[in-house]
């Protein structure tokens, strides 16, 4: 039986399975490496938008220091009303 001469090559058939074993059969191979980048690529996502967050937190706590914002942020969030005001919260009908 002939064999072709590149399957008589044993450099490069050690490559190969150097290769196959690499690429697919290791503990890291192609798969584990992109769902890993793909991973790494959404927390760093999530890590911006903590930050984004973060950021607008500091501010609102700084403006807590404004008797003013925090009167008008109890009023409109809270429904907090004055001793002689009325609230009235109207709530429109959805259709289902």
């Amino acid at each position: 039986m002939k064999f072709p001469k590149i399957l008589k090559n044993k450099y490069l058939i050690a490559l190969c399975i150097f290769l196959v074993y690499f690429l697919f059969l290791d503990d890291i191979d192609v798969f584990t490496l992109y769902s890993q980048i793909k991973t790494k690529n959404k927390l760093q996502e999530q890590n911006k938008a903590m930050k984004a967050q973060l950021m607008d937190s500091k501010r609102s706590i700084g403006k807590m220091k404004d008797i003013h914002f925090i009167e008008h942020y109890a009023r409109s969030k809270k429904y907090f009303k004055s001793e002689d005001e009325e609230i009235f919260v109207i709530i429109p009908k959805t259709s289902h």
